[in-house]
Order: structure tokens, then sequence, then C-alpha cells
């Protein structure tokens, strides 16, 4: 499930403008806001992909998903293999960060 939703306990900064460090870690470089995926955003707009457990009339259950509890979410799309890029590429920095990044 692709989760669009809303940065709303973040406050707004103007601070998106610069690079900056990723994940603000002075060992690697400066990159722009749309090179991650934080909440330190123009539009304050989020997007996630998470397992759905269970659905029901007025409430759905997932797993994974990279929000606060009570976020407002503004849509919900199913994840569909056909729409996803077939090639993607990403620095091996983000890979060994984000290794462990759903594990407890």
């Amino acid at each position: 499930m692709e989760v669009l939703f809303v940065f709303d306990r973040f406050p707004e900064q103007d601070g998106h403008r610069e690079p900056r460090p990723y994940r603000g870690r002075s060992d690697l470089p400066p990159v722009g806001v749309f090179a991650g995926r934080g909440p330190r955003r123009p539009n304050r707009i989020g997007v996630t992909s998470c397992a759905v457990e269970s659905i029901r009339v007025h409430a759905s259950t997932v797993v994974g998903l990279d929000a606060v509890s009570g976020t407002p979410v503004i849509d919900l799309k199913p994840t569909t293999t056909e729409f996803l890029p077939a090639h993607t590429r990403q620095p091996e920095r983000v890979s060994d960060l984000t290794s462990e990044y759903f594990q407890s």
C-alpha cells in the first residue's frame, strides 16, 4: 500500500532550500531536499509504502508505516509492480544507512 500523508507535527521551516548532509550526518555529503525522504520539505507531504494487515470500514491496520500514529492520511493507493521503476539505483550509503531501518 502506498500512503500519502501530511507531516502535521513537524513545524514549517524555510530551511529546505539549502543542501544539508544526509540525515544530519556531517560525514556524508550535502544533498538537496528532494534527495531525501525527511519532513524538511516545501510542501510537508510525505509518501511511504507499507503492508496491509487488515481492512475495515472505518480503519485499516498496516505494518511498517513510516509515519507517526494519528498522522493525517491524504490518500491510499495499492502498490502495483507494473508502476514501480524497473531499474532503481541509489548510492550505497543509503542502503547501508537504511539496512536496519525497520528492525527492532
